[in-house]
């Protein structure tokens, strides 16, 4: 068997379609339908049932493309980064999760644009696991994000941590005071906006709780009254702007709408947000050192 024929049946087992892959692979219908058929011949096995519609794998395609998918992306991150060390670029693109906007990340990149003003900086909106997987495909060249990965592909470097804030609307009957507890926040509406959770590798041992926000509140032994569920952090101080609960974020958001929301420390030191800069342990773009 060779690398073609497995690509041509990783694109027909993800499509479910000889067509489809066709044009994936850029190959001829008749082409990937011959290198699947070798493929089986060489295997003795059949690897689609070909009599289904639509198109499925036999369940010895299933564990066959269970085993080389993983493999043949590899190869593909290996060629992609091959060919980067060889034709290094002058982009530096930056994987990064919203809430650092609001904190330094704009200062360094504004810094790192002033000493380096030959490589052109991108920036891409994107989850701390997603950046992990973009990191191995070579689509971004560092990610900064809040969680922790035990990756033996990434390096990993702990930044610091941001301490937590308590969000709440002007109106509410805590806003007056100059610090708070958990305690005292468990008869509000918790309003909820992380859509990674934490691994459960690295929650709580205590309690099963996952959802960030509420894992803070299970690391005390408290849970808040209600909660509602939202897809950004911009949205959840929207609704506690317009008096819909409260919500916990990083210190660096305090500066949003706070002619309508204020922000409160927490007495608790270790509510915070870790920030991570990661990147491939084998460096392939020559400007991430001086960045």
């Amino acid at each position: 068997m060779d690398i073609k024929q497995l690509k041509a049946f990783r694109a027909v087992a993800t499509t479910g379609s000889f067509s489809t892959a066709a044009q994936m692979v850029e190959l001829s219908q008749p082409s990937i339908s011959r290198l699947v058929g070798q493929l089986e011949t060489e295997l003795g096995v059949e690897l689609l049932d070909r009599y289904h519609r639509p198109l499925r794998l036999t369940e010895a395609g299933e564990f066959f493309l269970h085993r080389i998918i993983g493999i043949l992306d590899e190869l593909d991150t290996s060629v992609l980064l091959t060919k980067r060390v060889a034709h290094p670029s002058n982009t530096l693109t930056i994987g990064f999760v919203p809430s650092l906007l609001y904190g330094m990340l704009p200062e360094i990149i504004a810094r790192f644009g002033q000493n380096k003003p030959t490589i052109e900086t991108h920036l891409q909106d994107i989850s701390t696991y997603q950046q992990i997987d973009a990191l191995k495909k070579g689509q971004i060249d560092v990610g900064m994000g809040r969680f922790a990965t035990q990756d033996e592909a990434i390096l990993q470097v702990l930044l610091r941590h941001e301490r937590y804030v308590v969000a709440l609307p002007h109106s509410h009957l805590l806003a007056n005071r100059s610090a708070l507890s958990l305690q005292e926040l468990a008869d509000s509406s918790l309003i909820l906006y992380h859509q990674t959770h934490l691994p459960k590798t690295i929650k709580n041992h205590t309690h099963s709780e996952t959802e960030p926000l509420l894992a803070f509140f299970a690391m005390h032994s408290i849970a808040p009254f209600s909660t509602t569920k939202v897809s950004d952090i911009q949205i959840a101080l929207g609704l506690v702007a317009a008096g819909m609960g409260i919500t916990l974020v990083p210190d660096g958001l305090k500066t949003v709408r706070q002619d309508q929301i204020t922000y409160l420390p927490l007495i608790h030191e270790n509510v915070t947000s870790p920030i991570y800069l990661s990147v491939l342990r084998s460096f392939t773009n020559p400007a991430l050192p001086s960045f």
